[in-house]
């Protein structure tokens, strides 16, 4: 425990840290301290005509200003001097306020626009292990939540400690200057203040942060729920969604009111603390008054009287600082977490597809189990090699690390002679498409989602031809407008077999040398599936292709079928070397005929209906 606390990052360090993204809009940042400085410095200026005002009372001719160097305006009377200057501050002082909020504000948009680019960036840099550990409903609340509460800190907190401090910097260099022994009083209470302040940040600090995790948590429930709504539906779990929602938004509401209870206790304190200085300053006004005139008396009392709103605004803007302190820590950590490891140098053009497993195996970070063991098998440009087995021998993994979506310790996965893990990742994922069982939509065009990312640039006569290969062309031309229909969130506009055609569409119109195909047949009818085998075939010429299936009717034709289990390979050879072999692959070929033949016997006999 005590080494975390001496590793936390300081709240200044972090600060800091938040301010010096400001470093690009330094100039207009200045500009905004500026205004913020006229308007401080206005303050005491308005007090002051106070004075004035009341010597004005007696003597409404006299002159404001007899000392003067010019004669007009030692002839200007008080009587038109006072209301003159009063507008005239008035007016300079809202120039100093446009200056110092408009372009504040200008200065912390474009903060919360950087660190969301740098965050969302990043995202697209991390490797997969950091999506594995860090649900998307709190990923998500980062960008959003977090950055907002980043924004008080970067442009309220800016602008209270600017405006409000140089207020009563102005204002105290304005009370010593008229009476700097009552004002020394004053002096007596800033350690309280302080040591109140201190105090209070702590708390605030600690509560943001379980704010920020609640915060998460009502995301990622709200995310789940909206994702899987036909799950929530088809299976009753409304009710227990809403439980699951309430929890985490009451403990959302605890942790905010707990905050806003702190905030509560803390500003009517504070407000005693001041008045009560203020309470001995008045007293002491009245015995100690001397010769000061009245209107002397009323202007210092009027200054005094204004230092408790800025002081008390002060010291709140330790909440906000605080809660963005916090959002920002959460933001730096994700921040600095380590890209995707890219120590690769070597680039292709184009690769002929020769791939080659040695000795491989593979444990994921944080797991002790191997998943992978000793695995090695070797496929020649164009041919076709099937992986099978149960359910968590280790197939999809093995497909995950040749695209290096996981970096091995142990073995050699080669292509073309050369270590996947020599290849530069952007050059080594140029060459092999994939085409997984869980497919990925975004709500776009047919057109867009099919040339997506690189594949933008390809002609739209390539884009149709592999919509043709993918038995796609058919559903497309129904839909409304074609190639140019929006799928909606995840292609939720299409059927699943609909959106796995898309999906391996995308997969040949990329024409990699490596194909990875997982289960990417698993959501297609059969006739679909018999038009996309059909297809497959003719683009797996020339081209390396790793085929995941659960259904053996699908890899019959393939080159060579490896059979998994636990992570080892317990069988290979052909499918017909493998029924001979009457073995792990031979039982599972014929149970898997004998669950499909069920499904077929009624239709043959015309008995459909008794199922």
């Amino acid at each position: 425990m005590a080494g975390k606390e001496t590793t936390a990052p300081s709240s200044m360090r972090i600060y800091f840290r938040l301010l010096s993204y400001v470093r690009p809009y330094i100039g207009i940042f200045a500009l905004s301290i500026l205004g913020f400085l006229i308007f401080a410095a206005t303050q005491p200026m308005l007090a002051g005509m106070l004075k004035f005002f009341v010597d004005g009372l007696h003597n409404p001719d006299a002159p404001l200003f007899p000392w003067a160097p010019w004669g007009w305006l030692r002839d200007l009377k008080m009587l038109y001097a006072v209301p003159l200057l009063m507008v005239l501050i008035a007016a300079w002082q809202g120039v100093g306020s446009f200056l110092g909020n408009y372009y504040i504000a200008k200065v912390s948009l474009s903060l919360v626009h950087d660190l969301r680019v740098a965050l969302f960036n990043n995202l697209l840099t991390l490797p997969n292990r950091y999506f594995d550990s860090h649900n998307s409903g709190h990923l998500i609340s980062r960008i959003t939540f977090n950055v907002t509460m980043v924004t008080g800190a970067a442009t309220d907190a800016i602008k209270v400690v600017i405006r409000e401090g140089m207020t009563v910097v102005f204002l105290f260099i304005a009370l010593l200057w008229m009476n700097w022994k009552l004002t020394l009083v004053m002096v007596a209470i800033l350690p309280v203040i302080a040591l109140m302040v201190t105090s209070a940040s702590r708390k605030f600090r600690k509560q943001s942060k379980k704010i920020q995790v609640a915060m998460g948590d009502v995301t990622h429930v709200s995310s789940e729920t909206i994702q899987g709504f036909r799950v929530v539906r088809s299976f009753g779990g409304e009710a227990y969604e809403r439980e699951r929602f309430y929890e985490v938004s009451s403990s959302n509401t605890k942790k905010n009111l707990t905050m806003n209870k702190t905030s509560a206790v803390y500003t009517p304190t504070l407000q005693l603390v001041i008045f009560s200085a203020m309470a001995v300053l008045l007293y002491l006004v009245l015995l100690l008054r001397g010769d000061a005139s009245v209107g002397d008396l009323v202007a210092y009392i009027s200054m005094a009287a204004s230092l408790p709103k800025p002081i008390r605004q002060l010291s709140e803007v330790s909440s906000t600082i605080q809660k963005g302190v916090a959002g920002a820590e959460s933001i730096f950590e994700q921040l600095d977490e380590k890209p995707e490891v890219d120590l690769g140098t070597v680039e292709r053009e184009r690769v002929q597809g020769r791939l080659e497993v040695q000795n491989l195996s593979f444990t994921y970070p944080g797991s002790d189990k191997r998943v992978l063991n000793d695995l090695s098998f070797s496929v020649e440009p164009g041919q076709m090699v099937a992986l099978v087995g149960r359910s968590g021998s280790g197939k999809s993994t093995l497909a995950n690390l040749i695209p290096r979506f996981y970096d091995h310790s142990e073995g050699k996965i080669l292509l073309d002679g050369v270590d996947v893990q020599d290849y530069r990742l952007i050059n080594l994922r140029k060459h092999i498409s994939l085409v997984t069982q869980q497919v990925n939509l975004f709500n776009d065009s047919v057109l867009n989602n099919i040339a997506y990312g690189d594949l933008a640039s390809k002609p739209r006569a390539a884009v149709e031809k592999a919509a043709d290969d993918a038995f796609a062309r058919e559903f497309i031309d129904r839909l409304p407008h074609g190639f140019e229909t929006e799928v909606g969130e995840n292609g939720v506009m299409l059927s699943g077999g609909q959106r796995q055609r898309l999906a391996i569409a995308r997969a040949l119109l990329k024409d990699a040398p490596v194909l990875i195909l997982d289960e990417a047949t698993s959501a297609l009818d059969t006739e679909s599936e018999r038009h996309i085998q059909g297809a497959l075939e003719k683009v797996m010429e020339g081209r390396t292709t790793l085929v995941i299936a659960h259904r053996l009717s699908t890899i019959e034709a393939a080159d060579l079928i490896l059979v998994m289990d636990q992570g080892h390979i317990v069988e290979r050879g052909s499918h017909e070397e493998l029924i001979a072999l009457n073995g792990y692959y031979a039982r599972l070929h014929a149970k898997q005929f004998a669950d499909d033949e069920p499904a077929d016997q009624p239709v043959e006999d015309g008995v459909g209906e008794s199922a």
